[in-house]
C-alpha cells in the first residue's frame, strides 16, 4: 500500500464516517476507495413504494378510453396532468385514424370473390349497403346513381355493387334490383324487386329513408318522402273528381 491510500485508509478508519455526505466522501467514493453510500432501509421501501405506485398510475392511463379519461379527470393530481394529457392526445390520435379508415365515401364495386372480404368481414361497426344488379335495366341504373349520392353523404357507410350472377351464380333478373343491409357480417334488411322500390318514380330521398329505417344511415329526414307523394297524389285525385250540385241529384232522381 502507497504511503498517501495508507493515510487516507487511516483517515477513514478514525475520523470520517462513510456513510456522511460531504465532499471528501463524494471524492472518495468516485475514486472506488469507499463504497457507494448505504440507502436506510425505510426509504428505500419508500422510494420503491412511490415508483410502484407511479408505474400503476401510468398503467391505468394507458387503460383507460377518452371517455374514461373525462370521467375521472378530477381524481388525478396536478402532478399527473401532463401523463393525462399525454395519454388523452393518444386515445384521440387512435380514434381519428379509425375514423379515417372507416370512411369510404363512394359506391365501390366487387366480385363474387370479394363478398366475405368486403361485406362478411367488413369489420366492427360498420354497415354495407349492397346492390345487387344487371346492365340494361333501368331501376337498376337509376339505383345506382342514388346510391352514389348517398355514399358520399354517408361516408361512413359502405356502399357496394356488384353484378348479380358474378357475385350470385343464376340470381334470377326478375329479383332485380336488389338491396341487402348488413352489420358487422349480419344481413340486416333486403329488398328484393322493382315492386319493393316503388319503380322508376323512385327518389333518392325515398331510398334514404329506406336505408335509415334498416339502421344503415343516420338521415336526417324527418319523415318518409314516400308519403308526402302519396299525400300529394291523393289530394291531386279528390281534386280533380267532378263535383254533383243538387240540381243534378234531383234530375238523376227524377
Amino acid at each position: 500500500m502507497k504511503l498517501c491510500d495508507y493515510v487516507i485508509y487511516i483517515h477513514i478508519l478514525f475520523f470520517q464516517d462513510p456513510n456522511e455526505d460531504t465532499e471528501w466522501n463524494d471524492i472518495l467514493r468516485k475514486k472506488g476507495i469507499l463504497p457507494p453510500k448505504e440507502v436506510p432501509k425505510d426509504e428505500e421501501e419508500d422510494t420503491l413504494a412511490v415508483q410502484q405506485q407511479q408505474q400503476s398510475v401510468v398503467k391505468t392511463y394507458e387503460n383507460m378510453t377518452l371517455d374514461e379519461l373525462e370521467e375521472n379527470e378530477d381524481e388525478f393530481g396536478e402532478d399527473d396532468e401532463a401523463a393525462i394529457e399525454m395519454y388523452r392526445q393518444k386515445r384521440l390520435a387512435e380514434w381519428k385514424a379509425t375514423q379515417l379508415k372507416n370512411v369510404f365515401g363512394e359506391l365501390g364495386e366487387i366480385s363474387g370473390q370479394d363478398y366475405v372480404k368486403e361485406v362478411n368481414k367488413a369489420g366492427d361497426g360498420i354497415w354495407v349497403v349492397l346492390h345487387l344488379y344487371k346492365q340494361g335495366i333501368p331501376l337498376c341504373t337509376l339505383i345506382n346513381q342514388h346510391l352514389n349520392m348517398l355514399a358520399r353523404k354517408f361516408p361512413q357507410t359502405k356502399f357496394l355493387k356488384s353484378i348479380s350472377t358474378t357475385c350470385i351464380p343464376n340470381y334470377p333478373d326478375r329479383n332485380l334490383p336488389t338491396i341487402f343491409v348488413y352489420f358487422e357480417g349480419e344481413m340486416k334488411a333486403q329488398f328484393i324487386g322493382p315492386l319493393v322500390f316503388g319503380g322508376m318514380n323512385l327518389k333518392v330521398e325515398e331510398l334514404e329513408w329506406r336505408l335509415s329505417e334498416s339502421g344503415a344511415v343516420k338521415t336526417e329526414l324527418e319523415e318518409n318522402p314516400r308519403k308526402q307523394i302519396e299525400d300529394k297524389l291523393m289530394s291531386s285525385i279528390r281534386n280533380s273528381l267532378p263535383t254533383r250540385k243538387d240540381g243534378d241529384s234531383e234530375e238523376d232522381d227524377e
